[in-house]
C-alpha cells in the first residue's frame, strides 16, 4: 500500500529545477506529483514518478543526491471538509502529518494527497477503519 517517493537535493539557483526535469524527461520518466521546499542554499524536491528506479538511476548518473521514502497516497473527497475527513481520525489517534502535497488525478473526481505520517502502519489501520481509500503504487503510476 505504500508509495515510493524520491527526494532530490538541489542547489537553490537558476536552472537547477529545469535540469532535474530535463534528466527525467530524457529518461522517459513521468512525474505524477511533486513538492519543492527551499532554504537559502538548497531545496528538497519530492517526487512521485511512474518509475522511481529509472528516475533514481538517471539522476544519480548526473551527480544528484537522491533518496527514497515510503509515503501514502490517499484519496480525498473534493468537497468542503474533504481533507478533514482524512485528518480528523488521524489526529484523534495521535498520528502526526510530517508533510503532505497534492497529486493530480485524471482518473476520478476526488483529489489524491501524498502524506508522510509519523506512523504509516497506524495511519493505514485508521484509514481502513474510516473507509478512506489508499491509492496503490501501481494506481499512482497509471495516472
Amino acid at each position: 500500500m505504500l508509495a515510493e517517493q524520491i527526494s532530490i537535493f538541489v542547489e537553490n539557483k537558476e536552472g537547477r529545477l529545469a535540469e532535474v526535469t530535463a534528466i527525467l524527461r530524457d529518461a522517459r520518466v513521468n512525474i505524477r506529483a511533486l513538492s519543492l521546499a527551499d532554504t537559502t542554499d538548497f531545496g528538497v524536491l519530492r517526487l512521485i514518478v511512474n518509475d522511481s528506479d529509472k528516475a533514481e538511476s538517471a539522476l544519480k548518473k548526473e551527480g544528484f543526491t537522491v533518496g527514497k521514502t515510503q509515503v501514502l497516497a490517499v484519496e480525498v473527497s473534493d468537497e468542503p471538509g474533504g481533507l478533514n475527513k482524512v485528518l480528523d481520525p488521524l489526529s484523534e489517534q495521535d498520528v502526526n502529518v510530517e508533510y503532505m502535497y497534492a497529486c493530480a488525478n485524471s482518473q476520478g473526481m476526488n483529489a489524491i494527497m501524498i502524506f508522510r505520517f509519523s506512523d504509516h502502519e497506524k495511519a493505514l489501520k485508521i484509514l481502513a477503519e474510516n473507509s478512506i481509500k489508499v491509492v496503490t503504487r501501481q494506481e499512482i503510476s497509471n495516472l
